[in-house]
Order: C-alpha cells, then sequence, then structure tokens
C-alpha cells in the first residue's frame, strides 16, 4: 500500500514531458490539449524577460509549438483553468530559433490574472512557420488548463483588466453602467456584461442585453445597466458585443473598476475611523525599481493582494491598499514578498511581515 501510495504521489507531481523546450510539444490546429503548470521549471538560458518587460515573470513554464497549416489569423484559446490561486496562467507567443533568446521576437505577451476561459489573437501566422508559445503560471500560481490553437475564438478577449480605484471605496451598492455599441459592429447581437469579484476565479454573466433598433429600423446605440452588488469588494465589470457567429470574436465595449465598503465617511472628504490601509514600504527601494509585491494571510499562505509597480512618484498611490477587510476577518499582519528588479543591478527578493492598524483621525 506504502509503495502505491508514493507512486500516486509521485505520478501528482511529476513534470509535464514539455517542461524543457526541447521536448516542447507540438500543437495541431483546432486540437485541444490539457496540461498543468504543476512541479514545472524554467531553463534561464531559453528566456529573457528583457523582451516581456513587465508582462511575465518566469516561474513554472512549459513550452509548445504550433505551425500552421494555412496563412491567415488564428486565435490561442486557454480555457478550464483550476488553479492555486486566482491569477491563472501567462502566455507568450514568439518565433526564432528554440532555446537562443537572441533570436526571438514576441508576438504577443499576456498575462491573463483570471482564470475565465479567454482567447488571444495571432494575426497573420504564416503557413508552415515554426511559432513557439510558453505558458507560465502567473505570479507562482499552479494550474491546470486546456489550450487550443483555432481559427475560431472562445471565451472572452485577453485583455487588462482597469485598477479597482485608489480612492476610498463607495458606500452604494447601486452601480450604473452605461455604454455604446458603435456602427462598426454591424452583426453584434447581444451584449453581455460580466462582474467579477477581484478574489473570484471566474466572472459571471449578471445581464445578456439584446442589440435592438427603432422605429425606423435604426440600431440603438446606447445601452444602460442598474447593478447590485452582492456585498462588499472590490468588483471588474466587463461588457462585451458577440453576435451567434463563430466565426466573429467577441468585442470588448467597456470595462470598469469599482469598490464597495459598508464604512460611511464621517463627512465629504474624509474616512471613518477605523479605516485601514497597508502603505507599501517604497522607501525601502531604489527609485525607478520595478516592484512586484504579493500580500498573503501569514497563517493560512492565501493571496490577499498582488501590486506591481514602478517606484517613482507618479505610481506612488498604488502602494496604499484598502486593508479594512483584513483587519475585520481577525488579521493584525500580513505577509509581503517583494521582488525588486532594480534599474540597474540583479534582482533580488525580501519577505516581509507588515502591521494593520487603523489611522488616527
Amino acid at each position: 500500500m506504502t509503495g502505491i501510495l508514493a507512486l500516486v504521489l509521485f505520478a501528482a507531481r511529476a513534470q509535464v514531458a514539455n517542461d524543457n523546450i526541447e521536448n516542447r510539444r507540438l500543437l495541431r490546429a483546432e486540437e485541444i490539449i490539457t496540461s498543468t503548470t504543476t512541479g514545472c521549471t524554467v531553463q534561464r538560458g531559453c528566456v529573457d524577460e528583457r523582451l516581456t518587460g513587465k508582462c511575465i515573470e518566469y516561474h513554472n513554464d512549459q513550452w509548445f509549438e504550433f505551425r500552421p497549416p494555412a496563412t491567415g489569423m488564428y486565435y490561442v484559446n486557454i480555457g478550464g483553468q483550476h488553479c492555486r490561486d486566482v491569477r491563472g496562467v501567462q502566455l507568450v507567443v514568439l518565433t526564432g530559433t528554440p532555446c537562443e533568446p537572441a533570436t526571438y521576437r514576441v508576438l504577443s505577451c499576456t498575462s491573463l490574472g483570471t482564470q475565465d476561459d479567454l482567447f488571444v489573437a495571432l494575426p497573420n501566422l504564416q503557413a508552415g512557420q515554426p511559432y513557439l508559445l510558453d505558458v507560465d503560471g502567473y505570479l507562482k500560481d499552479f494550474c491546470g488548463f486546456k489550450l487550443q490553437v483555432s481559427r475560431q475564438a472562445r471565451g472572452v478577449p485577453a485583455v487588462l483588466a482597469p485598477a479597482v480605484p485608489a480612492t476610498i471605496p463607495a458606500t452604494s451598492r447601486i452601480i450604473e453602467l452605461a455604454w455604446e455599441v458603435p456602427d462598426s459592429l454591424a452583426t453584434a447581437l447581444y451584449c453581455r456584461v460580466l462582474r467579477r469579484e477581484q478574489h473570484q476565479f471566474r466572472a459571471v454573466e449578471i445581464r445578456r442585453e439584446p442589440i435592438t433598433r427603432d422605429t425606423y429600423g435604426q440600431r440603438r446605440a446606447t445601452y444602460a445597466l442598474t447593478d447590485t452588488l452582492p456585498g462588499v469588494g472590490q468588483y471588474i465589470y466587463q461588457i462585451m458585443a458577440e453576435s451567434d457567429d463563430p466565426a466573429t470574436p467577441p468585442t470588448i465595449l467597456k470595462q470598469l473598476g469599482v469598490a464597495y465598503s459598508q464604512l460611511r465617511p464621517s463627512m465629504p472628504g474624509t474616512v471613518a475611523a477605523g479605516a485601514a490601509f497597508l502603505d507599501l514600504p517604497l522607501t525601502n527601494y531604489p527609485r525607478n525599481a520595478y516592484l512586484t509585491f504579493i500580500v498573503t494571510n501569514p497563517q493560512n499562505g492565501n493571496r490577499l493582494r498582488t501590486v506591481s509597480l514602478t517606484n517613482q512618484a507618479a505610481e506612488a498611490r498604488k502602494a496604499r491598499l484598502y486593508a479594512q477587510p483584513w483587519l475585520d476577518a481577525g488579521l493584525r499582519q500580513v505577509a509581503v514578498d517583494v521582488t525588486c528588479r532594480p534599474a540597474h543591478g540583479l534582482a533580488y527578493t525580501d519577505h516581509l511581515l507588515l502591521p494593520l492598524s487603523a489611522p488616527a483621525y
């Protein structure tokens, strides 16, 4: 029995065969494959983060190769994600000689930041040319996922989500949404409205609004919706125009980040006593360094927030995090892992334990 258990544990943790680039998996058009980033490592000599800038940090990547059977538009569809954290996977698509970064040309770099089903558009791929796909767990996330390169897009477009406002959260659960459908989307039949709280794995569709015409046959251009937030938190809205034609991918019309709290300001322009914030220690690090802060619950390791910024005055406001929900949950301190990439010199990491306290007013 012990031997069987050890074998099962080994299989669960074993690396996929394409962990190394020389064993990259060949993808056929329309084929759907299942894989996982768990147990994967990084061949540092085969990647160069200078090519992708702030888009990606390599932790547990794996490699694929795709050769289009015909020239044209293709979509990388990523779905069925099941991850340890919320962040999902990240994807780099490039050309060049495998494991020779000096020859690489990056076509697309996407950090998904969600476990929604998503697609990345790759226009004008050339028939027979090899394209390399590198999939990695975003910010050390471990994920199982499905991957496909197809002529048809599936899911929602992989675009950067809007930032939740750094100001004091609203005290009303009522959110007013308004958007327009341009004439260029003549085949669109309806708009989908998605909402996701930042700790949720996937977005929820809250409305499917038909695109209508007036009595003169003209398409209605403007739409509005009133939504009620289900509870305290930080939310992302996405509004997309879609059709029933599988050859026409969805188009994002609007994205919006909002925050809601039950704390009420004592007077306009002030914050009620007990509103807690966490100020990340920017002064500990060189100016113009690129910093990534991963805030976790020190009791169980659960991730609470991830913030990436360049250490300069224009981005300093990102370093003040609204922390009242953490304080309300009983936390009095949080663990913070910091990765610092100076403008000159080698990257390094710090592991901090920072207190939470309500400011005095």
